[in-house]
């Protein structure tokens, strides 16, 4: 269910960009940095939270460090109305890194990370192929990532 957006202002903006930057800051420092006191990053923090634009707190994985060497962008083509039947299975596949229901030529796009080719290869045939729904998929390889943040 699609929300409306949240008025956000200057200060809301810049909290935004400096927790995007590095999420582990406490609210001191974060305050030191904007030029605010702690109190009020931390109000402000909570507010973003409570309405829900700040969603979570997580770590940014390196994946090939973490033994996913192989990443690639899988397209499905789906049957018509299974799209929240094969998102809820698509989330059970934990190589499954992100899923995007998009229009154009496919109807999802997910982003896979995989130990090697041989390990893509069984998740693309063996979990995400066999799914009810889906009609095709592609796979395309991830040769490099460019980080733009």
């Amino acid at each position: 269910m699609e929300r409306d957006p949240v008025h956000l202002d200057e200060l809301d903006e810049r909290i935004l960009e400096e927790l995007t930057r590095d999420g582990r800051q406490s609210e001191t420092a974060l305050a030191k940095t904007l030029h605010i006191s702690r109190a009020h990053a931390y109000a402000r923090i909570g507010r973003l939270q409570d309405e829900e634009v700040i969603t979570r707190f997580s770590a940014v994985v390196d994946p090939v460090r973490a033994g996913m060497r192989t990443s690639a962008y899988v397209t499905l083509k789906l049957r018509q109305h299974s799209w929240r039947d094969v998102k809820e299975a698509l989330k059970e596949i934990p190589e499954i890194y992100h899923v995007s229901l998009v229009g154009g030529n496919f109807d999802v796009l997910l982003l896979v990370r995989a130990r090697d080719n041989l390990d893509l290869r069984r998740v693309v045939f063996d979990f995400i192929q066999p799914l009810p729904g889906v009609l095709d998929t592609q796979t395309f390889v991830i040769f490099e990532d460019a980080d733009t943040r």
